[in-house]
């Protein structure tokens, strides 16, 4: 092995709880709700599955369908998937909906896990080519930045930069190519089995890591040092 790709959301980092996100972005509006009312309408936010990089829509309403299937291929349709799906949600404010959106892609909204520092340090220290490949609707280098784990990324793949998401395997191509890496030396580390188990396909090693809050996996990330055995 000589390069190792990543995965953002659940693999390096993980966004905010929603009832946090609900929080902020009301605290920003200057807007208020009693207390049992954001736990209410967090929850039902989470069950239609409006905070991207939380847990997925129980059920797609038709209107939003089309877009969903697409959502990585662009930031209009990433914004008008999720944003439909939180207007499933009656708000105080209609403003809320696009103000939620606004929020989730703050590098306030994400936490690194607690072993991406030393993973990336090490792997650098090693030798080792790092890039990030995600299925994303907006900029998330400024999340890297902010969280001081910037120095140890080469390349971001970003979906909606390409037009293509995963788990086509175009994506993991350009990564590869911007790294001058051979995919048969390469390691795709992901939480999601369909979409960054696309780079078998062009024969990269594969490694899954489990989707899960912060304080719950401390230390999934380290087997990749030992490039996984």
């Amino acid at each position: 092995m000589t390069t190792v790709l990543f995965d953002f959301s659940g693999t390096l980092f993980r966004v905010e709880s929603a009832e946090c996100w609900l929080r902020a972005a009301l605290d920003a509006a200057g807007g208020a709700l009693p207390e049992s009312e954001v736990v209410a309408k967090a929850w039902a936010l989470e069950t239609a599955g409006a905070l991207p990089g939380g847990a997925p829509p129980v059920r797609v309403p038709d209107e939003v369908a089309g877009a969903w299937r697409v959502r990585d291929r662009s930031a209009e349709l990433h914004r008008a998937a999720y944003t439909g799906l939180a207007r499933q949600v009656p708000l105080p404010d209609p403003a809320l909906h696009d103000a939620l959106y606004d929020r989730h892609w703050t590098p306030a909204a994400w936490s690194p896990y607690a072993d991406a520092l030393d993973v990336l340090s090490g792997l650098g220290e090693r030798g080792f080519r790092v890039g990030v490949v995600s299925n994303i609707g907006w900029d998330l280098r400024p999340v890297f930045r902010e969280h001081g784990l910037d120095r140890f990324v080469e390349t971001y793949v970003l979906s909606y930069e390409h037009g293509v998401q995963k788990p086509d395997p175009r994506l993991f191509t350009i990564a590869c190519e911007a790294l001058g890496a051979d995919p048969r030396s390469t390691l795709m580390v992901g939480d999601d089995r369909r979409a960054d188990g696309g780079a078998a396909a062009l024969g990269c090693a594969v490694h899954f890591v489990d989707h899960l809050p912060t304080a719950e996996r401390p230390d999934g990330l380290r087997p990749v040092l030992g490039l996984v055995g």
